[in-house]
């Protein structure tokens, strides 16, 4: 006999903060009436810590300790053993959204070798013959607003082949002078990150103009920290040689789930940069690196 079990919150965009009421309400369908054990419902916070393979033999002894962290677990009885009536039969619940002790409750934040994640799952125990039925729900954690005031701090750059820095060939480059600059790098996570860039001169044809957003992760403990910088988003902002001395506008939005503000805990960091790249005709890549630091208001 065919059963269908859902979650469905009351939230459309399943945004909750901390000391909310996680509400919605558990779907049940089925054709005829229905005998079940039980229908539970749990909630859960975790953090998925995990090391990159180039780190596993530096810190073996850690590897093996990278256990995740609970920052929520608590379980309710949504409903007794009895039976379901057949047709559509929907169970409201409500869930406080608490943490035990004096844990924090980090932003929702799914990335490679960091990952914040909250789930409700219902479970339905059914009889020996029938398979117990279980249906997981992720929803969203925004971490409380910060109440002071961000302040913009704009920063200006100018990329000439002297100020490279990671450069042996120097003498090969061509000449270039690339003039900028960006509104803020204390930026508010829900506000795009934005300025300018300017080709002033170059002698060769430049290829393309890209923004390259950057999230760096650190896991660690006593002993030792693993650092990975992985590639969140790449927006080509300008194609093909530009008109020299035209101000190209920079905007890029901070996607939802693989940002958050940025965190600094003593198991794990979670940091943000972007990257101005210019790729030249010849293939040449000349990389600006930027530092952000981002927070919700």
């Amino acid at each position: 006999m065919s059963v269908t079990l859902d979650i469905r919150l009351k939230r459309a965009n399943k945004v909750y903060h901390e000391g909310e009421a996680v509400t919605g309400v558990i779907v049940l369908v089925c054709k005829e009436a229905l005998q079940h054990h039980g229908i539970s419902l749990s909630m859960e916070g975790l953090v998925n810590l995990q090391l990159s393979s180039k780190s596993v033999g530096v810190f073996e002894a850690f590897y093996n300790s990278v256990k995740p962290i609970q920052l929520i677990s608590s379980n309710i009885e949504v409903a007794k053993a009895g039976k379901i009536p057949g047709g559509k039969t929907e169970i409201p619940f409500e869930f406080p959204l608490l943490t035990k002790g004096n844990k924090i409750l980090y932003e929702t934040y799914h990335g490679v070798f960091v990952n914040i994640q909250y789930t409700l799952r219902c479970d339905m125990k059914r009889s020996l013959l029938a398979k117990d039925l279980t249906r997981n729900c992720e929803f969203i954690v925004h971490c409380q607003p910060q109440k002071a005031k961000v302040v913009p701090t704009p920063v200006n750059f100018t990329i000439t082949p002297d100020t490279l820095q990671n450069n042996r060939e120097r003498n090969v480059l061509p000449k270039f002078l690339i003039r900028g600059h960006l509104d803020a790098t204390n930026c508010v996570i829900s506000q795009p990150l934005t300025g300018e860039v300017v080709v002033e001169n170059s002698d060769v044809a430049i290829k393309s103009i890209e923004l390259q957003l950057v999230r760096v992760e650190t896991c660690g403990c006593a002993e030792g920290y693993a650092r990975d910088a992985t590639e969140i988003q790449n927006i080509q902002i300008a194609e093909g040689d530009v008109c020299h001395g035209l101000p190209i506008p920079i905007y890029m939005v901070f996607p939802r789930l693989f940002t958050c503000p940025t965190l600094e805990t003593t198991n794990f960091k979670v940091e943000f940069e972007v990257n101005v790249v210019i790729v030249l005709h010849d293939d040449h890549l000349i990389t600006e690196n930027f530092p952000l630091k981002l927070c919700r208001v």
